[in-house]
């Protein structure tokens, strides 16, 4: 991901105020604004040769007011009432033009649309069907998010949040309207600037992965090995030992969406993990768990060694305690790691989780549902492999399974997250949109397949991706892509040999991979140093000559 996004920001009031807080806003990354001209939404949506396109954005922001966009809807501001078949062709026809200026950026956002402050209709017939204005306005936003979801690259913002989160008074002022057409208050301009940034982060694969929790004080009240499990606060008629059982819920609840959870605590493991089995109100048990470090060394030393241990990165990492002394020790300690402030107050625990924007998904896929339990069945399959005389008896105990398919239909948007996430198994670190990968793939000479892994323990789902792009005798490895959580058991092996198999089949007599080096994909480079097929033409350059063979692993069933 590119340190600096441009975005175009595309609106028919005046944006300045939310433009200057995008621009100077500190955190990352950082947004370079394209402000298109002022009250031209339509031309700017339509005009592909206007200037403010020709700046390259990679983003587009389109933030209007439903009244503006249909005359109809304006009518009924004024009337009280409207045809809504009309409102509903005036939205499909500004969807439209959203839809064709969605394809010269990666992403767009749009924002829902609001009532500006003081539009109101009769508190009697606001909601009546098809014709009070609220109802008319909820249709005209069902509409707007049904339309634009027609695109992959479009994602809708509940604006009515921003405003929520500022309150009425400080979400609207009059003045600022009459004076300058600024629509809202800073305040929903700053809730606008935060979640556009999380979801920029969140589409180029930077969300969090996994919370690294303390217990005493943060899963239950009380110190467990004062107090023994059976006198911990938790649930019950207590209003803080409720408060702890909905944290834990919430935390499960993110746990369904793929988000791992470990614990680090300082405490005696025996008596912390059997007030984990045992007290009956515990929602979260061992197997809700990827791992744990429960034991009195430093806790900065035992979040590395477990995320080490997970096969993560600390840039993946968010740890919640109660303790500011330990939280300033691994903020400093360890930089990359997320450690926000907790409250004082227990009862407010699930609201502070709530309000971290960091595990923000595009989509929740069948392997994010089923990670945590990937990671239990990785323990079982770690200690298989330690009671097996070798590598090889290993993996045949497993009984792996590895399936081929080419790139589209079903497996569309795994491919698009798996390829925007993976750091470490990533030759070239590409970040691409859904958009940009199909008009990739239909390119001359080009191929994209992904790779589906499985044993007698579990499934681990769609994992890895390759794709080649061939011209005459050569043909290169463009994308090389495998998740962290099946490597090392000779799925690269895998996919090389399709890569070698398919390049001979179109008269290839060269196949090539070139490594791009970043911060985090060494192993990438160290797998491709380790092939003895491969030769280094240069020093990121490895060449196989296709003259050769390149078998699959004996050990391993290869589908398709």
């Amino acid at each position: 991901m590119k340190s600096r996004q441009n975005c175009i920001l595309v609106s028919d009031f005046n944006s300045g105020t939310f433009s200057g807080l995008l621009n100077n806003d500190p955190g990352y990354p950082a947004i370079n604004v394209i402000d298109a001209p002022f009250d031209q939404v339509e031309r700017v949506l339509m005009d592909a040769d206007m200037d403010c396109w020709k700046r390259n954005p990679d983003i587009a922001f389109v933030w209007t007011m439903p009244e503006k966009m249909s005359a109809s809807f304006g009518k009924a501001i004024d009337l009280g009432s409207a045809d809504i078949n009309d409102v509903l062709e005036d939205v499909d026809r500004y969807c439209e033009m959203a839809l064709s200026a969605s394809r010269r950026v990666k992403y767009m956002f749009h924002p829902t649309w609001l009532f500006l402050s003081g539009t109101r209709g009769s508190a009697l017939t606001d909601m009546r069907h098809n014709s009070g204005l609220s109802d008319i306005l909820m249709q005209m936003n069902l509409r707007l998010s049904k339309r634009l979801s027609e695109a992959s690259n479009i994602y809708i913002f509940d604006a009515q949040k921003w405003v929520n989160a500022a309150g009425v008074k400080k979400a609207y002022n009059p003045k600022l309207w009459y004076m300058g057409k600024i629509a809202f208050g800073s305040e929903v301009f700053k809730a606008a600037v935060h979640d556009l940034k999380s979801a920029v982060v969140s589409l180029f694969g930077g969300s969090r992965k996994l919370i690294i929790l303390d217990l005493d004080d943060t899963l239950w009240g009380g110190i467990v090995g004062d107090v023994g499990w059976e006198n911990i606060v938790l649930g019950g008629h207590d209003g803080e030992g409720e408060s702890f059982v909905d944290f834990q819920k919430a935390l499960l609840a993110l746990k369904n969406r793929g988000v791992l959870l470990a614990v680090v605590s300082k405490n005696e493991e025996q008596v912390a993990l059997e007030a984990i089995e045992k007290h009956p109100e515990m929602r979260i048990k061992k197997a809700d768990l990827s791992g744990w470090r429960i034991n009195w060394d430093d806790k900065a030393k035992n979040i590395s060694e477990l995320v080490s241990e997970l096969n993560l990165g600390l840039q993946s990492v968010v740890f919640i305690d109660d303790n500011p002394a330990e939280r300033d020790r691994v903020r400093a300690a360890l930089p990359e790691v997320l450690v926000p402030e907790w409250p004082d107050d227990k009862m407010l625990y699930k609201q502070e989780l709530m309000s971290l924007n960091c595990f923000d998904a595009p989509v929740i896929s069948k392997e994010d549902l089923l990670r945590s339990d990937d990671y239990l069945l990785r323990k079982q399959r770690e200690d298989l492999k330690r009671t097996a005389p070798s590598l090889e008896e290993w993996l045949k105990n497993l009984g792996l399974k590895v399936r081929i398919e080419e790139f589209g239909g079903a497996n569309v948007q795994r491919t698009v997250q798996l390829l925007n996430k993976t750091n470490q198994m990533n030759l070239s670190t590409r970040r691409m949109s859904q958009q940009e990968i199909e008009e990739w793939v239909k390119g001359a000479g080009r191929k994209m397949w992904v790779f589906s892994v499985s044993d007698r323990l579990g499934d681990s789902g769609l994992t890895g991706i390759l794709s080649i792009e061939s011209v005459g005798e050569d043909a290169k490895i463009v994308d090389f892509v495998l998740s962290c959580r099946v490597m090392g058991r000779h799925v690269e092996d895998v996919m090389l040999h399709k890569a070698a198999e398919y390049s001979r089949s179109a008269k290839a007599l060269r196949l090539s991979a070139e490594y791009l080096e970043t911060p985090k994909n060494k192993p990438c480079y160290n797998y491709f140093s380790g092939v003895r097929s491969f030769k280094m033409r240069d020093e990121k350059t490895f060449v196989l000559d296709l003259k050769g063979s390149f078998p699959a692993p004996d050990n391993i069933e290869v589908i398709g």
